[in-house]
């Protein structure tokens, strides 16, 4: 059989290192199928396909794969309907930074144009959510196109989508197979002058405070260090966590509208904030009147979220190893001491009340069930997490240990992805143990990923909070005077419907059944689902309230009883009063 165009990019896959496609096979892309068939999969060096229930899961889980592996992870969609399935998942991939190619197959290459059955641009459409996106339209041209876009991806850290007409792609292959040149990263550090004038600026401020994002990946010990010397509590956002939190005895928590500590109020305080790899993009959570500085691999994030008088491009980690030796050691630790104490407080009072004294409550505190899972899951688990709610538990309970990863839709805010990144994750490592936190409104959306865990026997445990509402969004109408409308659905056994396709379950309505439910979950061979009943109640509450939001939340209380809902009124009261932050 004459070596293809399609034989041709698949080759050039396996040579970047891609074992894995994830997608649905279908007319204009079974070329390229067909090819990835021929390679006797993994087990024989080549590349498996992947078959997921929706295209968007395909992107959701090459997302996870690049992010757990920091690899190449490819996914595909065949023409037209096919190809626009990835596009939310692409948006996710591209902000996470994730380093993914999408294979978008199109209509026979002489019929674009022509208004022909499925015809769209993927050319076109993928532009807002790639940084890399072209046509193919000849057999010479193809292998240079997805040169092209691997190097992008893997190099900038993105994602890069090749569209590839069907007949194209049958074409025989013209020309060698060209390579990739891909070369070491370079550590970047600012000119000297400017480290110098941040290590003077901290010598000259009595209370500096540190802001930590995802940039600090890698640079924990460099932070943690240059904390101790200058007196330092460090607050992070929800993509630095994972990075900063362990092993960090100058951490103060979490801002913005899932934070909890200290955070928020400590680097008000502050006479300096130094923000690293962060580009954190609430800014109604960040200081106007503190002087800040700002240190980012990328400089078009500089200064973009709020005023920045110390600018610096750099890696943090370089960064912070060319200014630690240039500061002071402050020896007056009454700031740092006096944000660490009220961090502890805090985490006692308000974000350990729901985890105290509530073992017999029922419907049960969803707190108390992300309590529960970060003692029982393992130290170097993975979990991915459904956006709303269940992030929020994710972000306050459960506990990075330095080789936990945590992978969610934070920047897009996607529901439905713990699942198909869990799928990603899982794939990536198969002996690794990975959990999906998954709200039962972003299960139920792409709930078919329950058969892809099934067929594939993938060892993935999701735990399931059933609170049967969209938790998030009944907060958001709350704050805003709202009375919630739209958000409640009925009680759905979830632990049932994945019985059914032969998944291990148990279904969770007594809180003293979590440890055990989750224990047994873990030690099974294979995919496992815990159904959790949980208090449709227990809302998110800021680190900080603005008397307009507490405005809101009454006005729209008020609203509840007037339309009879008086039960309603104070059962919300008595779910969400002990995580009302206290002075």
């Amino acid at each position: 059989m004459a070596r293809t165009v399609a034989d041709q990019l698949v080759e050039q896959l396996r040579n970047a290192g891609v074992r894995r496609i994830y997608g649905i096979v279908g007319d204009s892309l079974n070329p390229v199928v067909d090819a990835v068939r021929r390679t006797g999969g993994s087990a024989k060096g080549g590349i498996d396909w992947i078959h997921v229930r929706h295209e968007e899961a395909a992107a959701f889980a090459a997302a996870a794969d690049a992010q757990l592996t920091g690899e190449l992870a490819v996914c595909a969609g065949s023409c037209g309907p096919g190809n626009l399935h990835l596009i939310n998942g692409l948006y996710d991939a591209h902000r996470s930074g994730a380093r993914v190619l999408a294979i978008a197959s199109h209509i026979p290459s002489t019929e674009i144009g022509s208004g022909y059955f499925q015809e769209t641009h993927p050319d076109r459409l993928f532009n807002e959510c790639s940084l890399y996106t072209e046509l193919v339209s000849t057999a010479a041209q193809a292998p240079r196109v997805m040169r092209s876009a691997m190097q992008a991806a893997i190099t900038q850290g993105g994602v890069a989508v090749v569209t590839l007409p069907g007949d194209i792609a049958e074409l025989a292959a013209i020309g060698p197979t060209p390579a990739l040149a891909l070369p070491a990263t370079p550590a970047v550090v600012p000119p000297e002058s400017e480290v110098r004038r941040l290590a003077d600026a901290i010598n000259a401020a009595g209370k500096v405070a540190i802001f930590a994002g995802q940039g600090v990946a890698g640079a924990h010990d460099e932070v943690v260090a240059l904390a101790e010397k200058i007196g330092a509590p460090i607050g992070h956002s929800l993509r630095g966590k994972e990075h900063i939190q362990y092993d960090n005895p100058f951490d103060v928590g979490m801002t913005g509208l899932l934070g909890y500590g200290a955070a928020h109020a400590g680097i008000h305080d502050a006479d300096l904030l130094i923000l690293l790899g962060t580009d954190f993009p609430y800014s109604q959570f960040l200081p106007n009147d503190v002087r800040t500085a700002q240190v980012d691999i990328d400089p078009s994030k500089l200064g973009r979220r709020t005023k920045v008088e110390l600018p610096l491009q750099g890696d943090v980690g370089a960064t912070l190893r060319a200014l630690t030796p240039l500061v002071e050691t402050k020896t007056d630790r009454g700031y740092l001491r006096k944000w660490l104490k009220k961090h502890d407080e805090l985490m006692t009072k308000v974000v350990g009340a729901y985890t105290k004294d509530v073992e017999k409550t029922t419907p049960i505190h969803p707190e108390y069930v992300a309590s529960i899972l970060d003692q029982v899951a393992d130290d170097d688990a993975v979990f991915t997490t459904d956006t709303g709610m269940s992030n929020v538990w994710t972000a306050r309970y459960i506990n990075p240990t330095g080789k936990r990863r945590f992978i969610a839709s934070m920047l897009h805010g996607s529901m439905a992805n713990a699942l198909p990144h869990a799928i990603g994750a899982q794939f990536a490592d198969r002996q690794r143990q990975v959990i999906s936190v998954s709200g039962d409104g972003g299960l139920s959306m792409l709930l078919g990923e329950l058969l892809t865990i099934s067929m594939y026997k993938l060892p993935v445990k999701v735990v399931v909070f059933n609170n049967s509402t969209l938790g998030m969004v009944k907060a958001e109408m709350l704050v805003d005077g709202l009375q919630d409308f739209g958000v409640d659905v009925p009680m759905v056994d979830y632990a049932a419907l994945a019985g059914s396709l032969g998944i291990h379950t148990q279904r969770v309505e007594h809180p003293r059944d979590i440890r055990q439910a989750l224990e047994s979950a873990f030690t099974v061979d294979g995919p496992a689902l815990v159904d959790v009943v949980t208090d449709p109640r227990a809302l998110s509450i800021p680190p900080t309230l603005t008397g307009e939001q507490l405005k809101g939340f009454a006005l729209a209380m008020s609203k509840v009883v007037l339309s009879g809902g008086v039960g309603e009124a104070v059962q919300m009261a008595r779910s969400n009063l002990r995580n009302i932050p206290r002075p």
